[in-house]
């Protein structure tokens, strides 16, 4: 017999597992590594489950947890010395019919993670501002004013033509990141 903590715990996998690995590799452009991150978000998440304090809160807690989780990977430095790369061959070498979608996916890469996470919250995810405001830390307000920018800068990028990326990439990913050292 499963005992009640294991079945909490695939409770929480179920119920929030594609949440935070569509988030997670929004974030980081890559599905190898938002799988690892989201397997980190759980463990963590887990471990430190006393400090839920509102389990209606669950999906924006759980968020905040994997989004830190995501930055780790991210060197600022290498992010501001090359830029966004594009996305992955396989993704380009779809249907004409997703090709819109496709520039919007470009562009997402190409901004600020600030401004990319408020989006794919709202616009993917379909959190509510005050359950984005509980997972990003912030003011209910803020939530509001990085939605007006991230939409600003959305609207410049996908104006913009993509960056052109010298390098092949075969398993490309949208924000450059590092292996976390233990």
């Amino acid at each position: 017999m499963i005992s009640s903590a294991e079945s909490r715990y695939n409770q929480w996998v179920r119920d929030h597992y594609r949440f935070l690995l569509r988030s997670a590799w929004a974030l980081t452009g890559s599905r190898a590594i938002a799988e690892d991150v989201v397997q980190d978000c759980f463990t963590s998440a887990w471990r430190f489950r006393s400090q839920l304090r509102d389990p209606s809160m669950v999906r924006a807690w759980l968020f905040q947890i994997m989004r830190r989780h995501a930055f780790r990977h991210f060197d600022p430095a290498q992010h501001q010395a090359q830029g966004q790369e594009a996305l992955s061959e396989e993704a380009v070498n779809h249907h004409e019919a997703l090709d819109v979608q496709l520039d919007v996916v470009k562009a997402l890469a190409r901004i600020a993670p600030i401004h990319r996470e408020v989006l794919v919250l709202y616009y993917f995810d379909d959190m509510a501002t005050a359950q984005m405001a509980e997972a990003l830390d912030i003011a209910p307000g803020t939530v509001l004013s990085r939605l007006a920018r991230a939409r600003e800068a959305l609207k410049t990028a996908l104006q913009e033509p993509a960056r052109t990326v010298t390098t092949p990439t075969s398993a490309a990913s949208v924000i450059p990141l590092r292996k976390r050292t233990p």
